[in-house]
């Protein structure tokens, strides 16, 4: 059963606040009226709907896009890799259908949404709507059109700016609130174009806040809600009951239902502000690769837990080498605050104006060591941000790392061991290394050559957990947890 009243359907959540706030006799064989006070406060909440939909719904614009390569993707995003991750959200055969590529030969068009923010007539909207665009189209809901200008887009955070050219005064403009407040639980509306259904409401709450490990951008502390949103709906704003607007919605699970992802306003007004004033975002930079310290490497380095983060890898000459960051280092705190993942790293870094010195606390050899960093700033192109950590235990054939074997296995590194094999099964192979890795330290020793890797072998006792750092042709180096099996017992 849908109820329908005005100009907006209740979904279930709304079926289900009727059926509390109704008596129980009216749920009998025997319709009841609804109770005075029930009635009131259910056209209440309907008018609340109503308000936001008709306060913002000409402030949401439909934007249509011309690829300058080609290709349809609509709302698919321009990197393979990207793209394999929102095929991971809408799923396969949904992809196929509505974001697959065509013939060169095609005219390629997509199309998402956006919310006007500025009377200005400046645009938000996500940047996997815009990224490959030749042409923009905004069509506002009185159907005026107008071509879009980028203004410019950030990729790590998946929104884009877009402005059209009006007289003064003639454009409705959203209204922006405060995502910092939000709560569980609270209801959100979400305006946006699905399938090409101009402005769609649909109504939700908010499921969860700070999401991260979504895996659609690099800096990710999505708003997640249960309003439907649908191809089509990227780039259109969430919204609470005041009809400000708390998010732009850029994302869903699709093997669930019920779970879509927006970005908090307050971020997105960051990187608008940013993108308007410069055409690019500016963030701060440590010139680190940086890996979620898990209990196994907690206690392969002697920690008593896995909070913080460690460092696999220094950029050379970067703004963390120079302070006297190593690798093996565990990172704890930045800037005063505790660090316990990548991902918190890696927001209040970005966050930091380059140029400005930052207090940063590190674990070395089991003990808390301070620093002062001067914040670089982000390259355009981003080095690799985080490395995962690979699960361990032995069972490796090595030889003397030269100059042809380094060539062979794409390997920068000039002392240590290369692993020629690697037996089934065995410690080394649980731990993830594969022949062509060099093994650079084992156990925070550093590895020369063959001998030295026996060696530092042969102080591993069985039963031990121990660090072992290596590099990857072509992958970067990081580091793994070696497991020494237990001896069998007789």
């Amino acid at each position: 059963m849908l109820i329908v009243r005005g100009s907006l359907a209740l979904g279930p959540l709304a079926l289900a606040a009727l059926l509390l706030l109704t008596p129980a006799s009216a749920r009998a064989q025997r319709p009841a009226p609804v109770a005075p006070e029930s009635a009131r406060l259910l056209e209440a909440l309907e008018t609340a709907f109503v308000d936001v939909a008709d306060r913002v719904m000409p402030a949401v614009v439909n934007v249509n896009v011309k690829s300058k390569r080609g290709p349809a993707l609509s709302e698919a995003p321009e990197q393979p890799e990207m793209e394999e991750r929102f095929k991971e959200f809408f799923g396969p055969e949904f992809f196929d259908r509505f974001f697959r590529r065509r013939s060169p030969r095609d005219e390629g068009r997509a199309s998402g949404s956006g919310v006007i923010v500025d009377p200005r007539g400046y645009i938000l909207t996500n940047n996997h709507v815009v990224e490959s665009a030749a042409e923009i189209e905004v069509g506002l809901s009185d159907d005026r059109k107008f071509k879009g200008t980028l203004v410019g887009r950030d990729p790590k955070t998946d929104l884009a700016v877009l402005k059209i050219e009006a007289p003064p005064g003639s454009l409705p403009v959203a209204e922006l609130g405060d995502s910092d407040r939000l709560r569980v639980g609270q209801w959100a509306v979400a305006i946006g174009n699905p399938f090409g259904l101009d402005r769609t409401v649909t109504v939700g709450i908010i499921s969860a806040t700070g999401r991260t490990r979504v895996g659609v951008a690099t800096y990710e502390a999505f708003i997640q809600t249960d309003a439907s949103i649908n191809p089509g709906n990227s780039g259109g704003p969430l919204l609470n009951l005041q009809g400000r607007v708390i998010g732009i919605n850029t994302a869903i699970v699709a093997t669930g239902q019920g779970i879509g992802f927006s970005i908090p306003i307050n971020m997105a007004r960051e990187v608008m502000g940013q993108l308007i004033a410069r055409g690019r975002v500016v963030r701060g930079w440590l010139g680190i690769v940086i890996q979620d310290l898990t209990p196994d490497l907690a206690a392969g380095f002697g920690l008593p837990d896995a909070g913080g983060v460690l460092v696999s890898d220094v950029v050379n000459d970067g703004p963390a080498e120079g302070a006297g960051i190593r690798p093996g280092d565990v990172i704890v705190e930045f800037a005063g605050t505790p660090i316990k993942e990548v991902t918190d790293l890696q927001k209040r870094v970005a966050a930091v104006e380059p140029g400005k010195p930052a207090a940063l606390t590190v674990i070395r050899d089991k003990r808390p060591t301070r620093f002062s960093v001067r914040i670089g700033e982000q390259p355009s192109e981003e080095v690799p941000v985080t490395a995962q950590p690979r699960e361990e235990r032995l069972g490796l054939t090595v030889e003397p790392l030269t100059t042809e074997s380094a060539e062979r296995f794409g390997l920068s590194a000039r002392a240590g061991v290369v692993v020629t094999e690697v037996r089934p099964g065995s410690a080394g192979a649980e731990a993830g290394i594969r022949p062509g890795d060099a093994i650079l330290e084992v156990n925070r020793r550093s590895i020369t050559g063959v001998d030295s890797f026996r060696e530092s072998m042969a102080a591993v006792k069985p039963g031990d957990v121990v660090p072992v750092y290596i590099q990857r042709g072509g992958g970067g180096n990081e580091y793994v947890v070696l497991k020494s099996a237990e001896p069998a017992k007789p």
